[in-house]
């Protein structure tokens, strides 16, 4: 977790299954450190083999901006984090929650044994991949889906 005022890292990212998505971190090593416990998850398929990709380290989009002026940086990740707490508020508010039994229930929806509804709950990385196998739409959304405030 970074605090305001600090400043971020932004690196490009690919999983395994070549799935490119990007991550923030507060410094190389924490990515290293995140990377190596398996807590970096591809938003597509779920896997936590991930590596960096080559990407440019600084494009300035101000203009008058000087490279390693990091002004605007708070306010990105302020945003950043606000449209993920949207999405996660959206998430749970229009989704039924069926816990460990996504996958059967996911494939009960597919299949037509169970009413179409939107759902969501826990899968691991294999039984997110072998769902798509199936031709099962599902996404993968990693860490905990709560808003701390909706914990209460």
């Amino acid at each position: 977790m970074v605090a305001a005022g600090e400043s971020m890292i932004v690196f490009d990212l690919a999983c395994d299954n070549s799935h490119p998505f990007e991550g923030w971190f507060g410094s190389a090593s924490d990515f290293a450190l995140q990377a190596e416990a398996g807590r970096i998850a591809c938003p597509v398929c779920g896997s936590v083999k991930v590596a960096r990709q080559l990407s440019a380290p600084y494009v300035n989009t101000r203009s008058g901006g000087k490279p390693g002026d990091e002004s605007q940086m708070v306010p990105v990740a302020n945003a950043a984090q606000e449209l993920k707490k949207k999405f996660i508020e959206h998430v749970l508010s229009n989704t039924e929650d069926v816990g460990n039994r996504f996958p059967e229930e996911a494939r009960r929806i597919f299949y037509k044994e169970s009413p179409e509804r939107a759902i969501r709950g826990t899968a691991s990385g294999r039984e997110v991949g072998e769902l798509k196998e199936e031709g099962i739409d599902v996404m993968a959304i990693p860490g905990a889906l709560a808003l701390p405030e909706k914990l209460h």
